[in-house]
């Protein structure tokens, strides 16, 4: 067996997806739980293994918190050696100078006003505005081992210390004397900040405040079942688990047991898939691009959600699964979208706080964004997706809580706003259908109804230059539409396949009846000249998609429109011009490949009766049916629909419904009769005259 059989690459991708799935997802050791604050504990009585410490719950300790930040005073030190330095320069500058004008008691007083500045206090710019906001009214000073309480309030920092000395003299002898020996520079801080110290004391502090509060002694009780997890019990499991985990221990099988149990719980669940996909979607399990699809959306849905639920509480909830659903209804079947929803979220629910609840939110969550779009046409559509869904979640989050709790009171807005921020989420899910349909080559129908558009650049560039062919195409489109959407077929396929099929003809215009207006250049041609030029359009018409950047559904339209079918109309050309000769059969064939799904046969039946529908004398009903009937029956026992899952009853559908279709287009209209106007006596007379 080769690694590129599909058998092999199907199991494959099975085991890369349990390896990833197991791999990611969150462990547990036994001693763990899962639960959230003010909902109800899901399990049975815990008592306590081992004397656990109780400690404050996060709001209390908070509150704690900040009341000590508030109270608590920084330490301080005054530095008498700058002081001293100061006083010293400005008294030597102050001798020395010898134009100051001032008799020695006023250089006395002079100086003894700036050591009475440093006397009270200078402090750092930033404390003093801490002081002056309120921020500071206090500081701590160590002083023979003993923390002193000293107020703030008489504190200045060295401007407000310059300021104050100069308010104190009113002469300007004395101004003149600060100037001159520079006091600003030498006013600087004695009162500063001890970080080291400070960091300790409040170090210590707020261990003191955070120590334990209680004690829950061995086999006492901590919580039983239907208990509301408060903050302080929710404190008092973490404390537990962080013990246990820390004591570690215990036996092997205590790991490896859970991942085993998890392994064996992914491969069910996947298996499960495989087996829907096996025996009710065999088209899809034979197809590794689909398989790949829907495994790589489950595995990188599920492995996003257990990523969430790891970085936030509750963050599963943010996860929108309603996407999936969403995406597989557009590429697949509602019936396959609904099972996939169900596994993935049965998949990502190991990782609950509370699976019940959890389940039962995200599976109505899936059905309703199943119901809200049958098909999607309009982007508009995922905005009303995305309500409904947020909708369902709402209501389906009050009935778990009234259920829960029985008390309205209990509903949290925060889990409100997850699944909010969750529906926000499946609207934008356009990205990924984009996404996907660059990956795997799918087309939406979103996709079809755009490039349906007559507006398209290359739509529009096929009605200026081949009118006719547009017309063909257009004719077609309608004729291939209703039988697709008798037959259950893709329509929109079927229509935008229509409108693109022949836009080889561009190229060469003038070579297509269509297009001609009393001239037809291939009365100057050979027969296999003139089969060349026309069997090329199929091979212009894909190098003009592969440059439109077409998808390959599309140009499926182009390639499959004739199959290896025949120019027929120039092989017997050929073949009367040249009696008893063998005619090179390959020069007179289309390149093919014939038709392999519905939407290309219906189109190859429709081109081919549309364009024969044209040269009929006249279209009664019975030469229509003739017609319609000669032409489907030769494509049929020339085998060119032996690759198309067409039944014998399909084609007899096909056939009445085009034979229908034809003759609405084709039916007689009335003349219009003209208005007779009533005689009157002047015209009675003037006939009169003239006769």
């Amino acid at each position: 067996m080769k690694i590129t059989d599909t058998a092999y690459i199907r199991w494959i991708i099975f085991t890369v997806a349990t390896i990833l799935i197991v791999y990611f997802l969150p462990r547990k050791n036994g001693r763990e739980f899962s639960y959230e604050t003010n909902r109800p504990w899901a399990y049975s009585l815990l008592t306590a293994p081992f004397d656990i410490p109780v400690y404050l719950d996060s709001i209390r300790a908070a509150q704690v918190r900040d009341s000590l930040e508030q109270r608590f005073e920084p330490v301080y030190f005054r530095d008498n050696n700058i002081e001293k330095t100061a006083l010293s320069q400005f008294a030597a500058l102050l001798n020395t100078s010898q134009n100051l004008e001032l008799s020695p008691l006023e250089r006395n007083n002079l100086l003894a006003m700036v050591r009475k500045v440093y006397e009270t206090g200078i402090v750092e710019a930033g404390t003093y505005s801490d002081i002056s906001s309120g921020k500071l009214p206090s500081i701590r000073v160590i002083h023979d081992n003993v923390a002193l309480s000293i107020p703030t309030s008489k504190y200045r920092s060295a401007r407000k210390a310059y300021a104050h000395i100069d308010s104190m003299l009113h002469d300007r002898r004395y101004t003149h004397a600060l100037s001159a020996c520079g006091l600003a520079e030498m006013l600087v801080p004695n009162v500063l900040l001890d970080s080291a110290e400070t960091r300790r004391l409040h170090n210590e502090l707020m261990q003191r405040a955070m120590a334990p509060v209680g004690v829950i002694q061995q086999g006492e009780r901590i919580i039983d079942r239907g208990d509301i997890v408060t903050p302080q019990l929710f404190t008092i499991l973490r404390t537990y688990e962080d013990i246990s985990s820390k004591r570690g221990g215990g036996k092997s099988g205590e790991f490896y047991y859970p991942i085993a149990g998890q392994c064996l719980y992914v491969i069910l669940l996947l298996a499960a898939l495989y087996g829907y996909l096996y025996f009710f979607r065999p088209d899809y399990y034979n197809s590794r691009r689909i398989l790949v699809m829907i495994m790589l959306v489950i595995t990188a849905l599920v492995l996003f959600a257990f990523g969430m639920s790891r970085v936030f509480i509750s963050g599963i909830y943010l996860v929108p699964f309603a996407i999936l659903p969403v995406v597989f209804v557009i590429f697949l079947d509602t019936r396959t979208a609904l099972f996939a929803h169900i596994i993935t979220v049965l998949l990502t629910t190991l990782t609950s706080s509370f699976p019940l609840e959890f389940v039962f939110l995200q599976f109505l969550a899936g059905v309703a964004a199943i119901d809200s779009l049958k098909e999607l046409t309009r982007r508009s559509q995922l905005i009303r997706t995305a309500v409904v869904v947020f909708c369902t979640y709402a209501v389906a989050y009050v009935a778990v809580e009234l259920l829960h709790t029985g008390n309205i009171e209990k509903l949290s807005l925060r889990m409100f706003g997850f699944l909010g921020i969750n529906s926000v989420f499946v609207s934008f899910a356009y990205v990924v259908i984009f996404l996907i349909e660059k990956m795997f080559g799918f087309i939406s129908k979103v996709t079809l109804v755009e490039l349906s558009d007559i507006n398209n650049p290359v739509l529009r560039e096929l009605s200026e230059e081949c009118p006719g062919t547009f017309q063909h195409s257009m004719a077609v489109s309608n004729l291939a539409s209703a039988a697709a959407h008798r037959l259950g077929a893709n329509v929109q396929l079927v229509r935008a396949g229509a409108l693109y099929h022949d836009i080889g003809k561009i190229d060469n215009p003038a070579f297509f009846t269509e297009n001609q207006h009393g001239v037809n250049p291939h009365d100057a041609l050979d027969p296999v000249q003139s089969a060349r030029i026309v069997i090329g359009h199929v091979t212009d018409g894909l190098k003009r998609a592969e440059k439109a950047k077409l998808p390959d559904k599309i140009r499926e339209f182009i390639r499959e429109h004739h199959g290896a079918g025949k120019a027929r109309y120039f092989y017997n050309t050929w073949c009367n011009a040249h009696p008893g000769e063998t005619p090179d059969e390959a020069a007179f064939t289309y390149p093919g490949p014939n038709p392999a799904s519905k939407e290309t046969s219906i189109l190859m039946m429709a081109d081919a009766v549309e364009a024969a529908s044209r040269s009929l004398p006249d279209h009664t009903p019975e030469s229509i049916a003739a017609l319609v009937n000669k032409i489907i029956d030769s494509q049929v026992n020339d085998g060119l629909h032996d690759n198309s899952p067409l039944s014998f009853r399909d084609v007899k559908i096909i056939k009445e419904i085009f034979t229908a279709r034809l003759r609405t287009m084709f039916h007689s209209r009335i003349s219009y009769p003209e208005i007779v106007k009533p005689a009157t006596p002047e015209t009675t007379a003037q006939k009169s005259e003239q006769q």
